[in-house]
């Protein structure tokens, strides 16, 4: 089966966008969280709630960079979990940006969220 299918990541959006509403949001690595906010010029601690809720309103399952399958996460938190990457154009930050995250029965977890960054070239 190929997957995620459209409908699976349409109802991976909905959970994750409802997890982040009601506040059920964690951070693997806090530290390059905090990193990446300063580079996309935010207030993490402020601002993330909103910033996710802005985000996954505006995504589509046709942004979904990651792969088919979904990789699953070697993080300890949520070692095993599926990954969801998605690439999408931000008004707010004037440009593109990466965000990846996993979901814990109701409980969002960001992996990562940047400016997107073209492949590296070996």
């Amino acid at each position: 089966m190929f997957r995620p299918t459209s409908k699976e990541l349409s109802d991976r959006l909905k959970k994750a966008e409802k997890a982040v509403f009601d506040g059920r949001v964690s951070i693997i690595d806090p530290e390059t969280a905090a990193e990446h906010a300063i580079e996309l010029e935010y207030d993490i601690e402020l601002d993330l709630q909103e910033v996710l809720k802005e985000l996954l309103s505006q995504i589509s399952r046709d942004e979904y960079a990651g792969t088919r399958p979904p990789q699953k996460s070697y993080k300890e938190e949520i070692k095993g979990l599926e990954i969801f990457p998605f690439v999408l154009d931000s008004p707010r930050f004037a440009c593109r940006v990466y965000l990846k995250f996993a979901l814990q029965q109701e409980t969002f977890w960001l992996i990562s969220l940047h400016k997107d960054r073209p492949p590296r070239e070996e």
